[in-house]
């Protein structure tokens, strides 16, 4: 069972960018920018991953808002997490069901 990823509108929305000035960005990425098939991201490779800084990463994973989990010593965000903290905010602030 895929779980499709949210359109780029409800992102935009979420971030509070304009979806041109998203699709925008996202056409000027180099493709080496990360292993789009990591399960397990760093805190750093998650934060590049939403387009905030390392430290709001940081709080987010300390209060719970994004799911984390240890491997040793190591923290990893799941990929699928992001998601799930995306739709989350999308949902609060009434972008799921707005056309």
């Amino acid at each position: 069972m895929s779980q499709s990823p949210l359109p780029i509108s409800q992102i935009a929305h979420v971030l509070g960018v304009h979806e041109e000035g998203l699709r925008a960005l996202m056409a000027q990425r180099p493709d080496s920018v990360g292993d789009a098939t990591l399960v397990g991201l760093t805190v750093a490779e998650a934060a590049r991953r939403l387009g905030i800084g390392r430290t709001k990463m940081y709080e987010y994973v300390s209060s719970g808002a994004i799911h984390s989990v240890k491997i040793g010593s190591l923290r990893r965000i799941p990929a699928e997490a992001l998601n799930d903290f995306l739709a989350r905010r999308a949902d609060s602030a009434g972008y799921a069901s707005a056309a």
